[in-house]
């Protein structure tokens, strides 16, 4: 089951809540690519994911997929992801964070975040560049993750500058995952999703921070 929902805050930002079959206590907010190359909450990626980690039977975890507010170079879009996780927060027990691309940034950006961190159980980036803007820097986020993390990526992805990222990830001891992909994981998505939601469906709520 699907629902429209709007995020509360100074931003007009607008989502879509996807809930299993089963009653759960677990919610996966989901971030789409870069807005001004068409990325929305429809993205096929997003939808994957939340058809994965809904269609668990085991483990059902709801999807949180968004639209960010008017652009703002990262800023004002890292604002609407911790919004949207404050929503969350508010009627889950347990919240993982998720992002393709431009939203991969966001979700490590924001799950770095001192104020929200206790919140997150755990992150997930799929093709994440290593930096959004001066300050906006990935790597630098990546050291202060203490949730479990994993980071995926097509090997042959020559849009975004993954390698550092990747690099980073497993000095710090950060699951990943090497994908023969490009950046748009063409023809893979349901097979990327099923490994993203099997990372989730292992981190939150279960081997994750239990917040109630």
């Amino acid at each position: 089951m699907s629902s429209n929902i709007a995020i509360p805050g100074a931003r007009d930002v607008r989502a879509t809540l996807d809930e299993p079959p089963q009653e759960t206590d677990a919610v996966v907010v989901a971030c789409p690519p870069h807005p001004q190359h068409g990325g929305n909450r429809t993205d096929r990626r997003l939808v994957a994911v939340s058809d994965a980690l809904t269609s668990n039977e085991d483990r059902p975890i709801a999807c949180l997929r968004i639209d960010y507010g008017p652009w703002d170079e990262g800023r004002g879009e890292l604002e609407d992801v911790t919004h949207a996780i404050s929503w969350a927060g508010e009627r889950y027990n347990h919240v993982g964070l998720f992002g393709f691309s431009f939203g991969s940034a966001l979700a490590v950006l924001a799950a770095a975040t001192i104020e929200i961190e206790a919140a997150i159980d755990a992150v997930a980036a799929l093709a994440p560049p290593s930096r959004l803007g001066p300050d906006l820097d990935v790597l630098a986020a990546l050291e202060e993750l203490s949730m479990p993390a994993l980071i995926a990526y097509g090997v042959r992805d020559t849009t975004v500058d993954w390698e550092p990222v990747v690099e980073r990830a497993g000095e710090l001891g950060h699951r990943r995952l090497e994908l023969s992909a490009d950046h748009f994981f063409v023809g893979q998505h349901e097979s990327v999703a099923d490994e993203i939601g099997s990372f989730f469906a292992e981190t939150v709520g279960l081997e994750g921070r239990d917040r109630a």
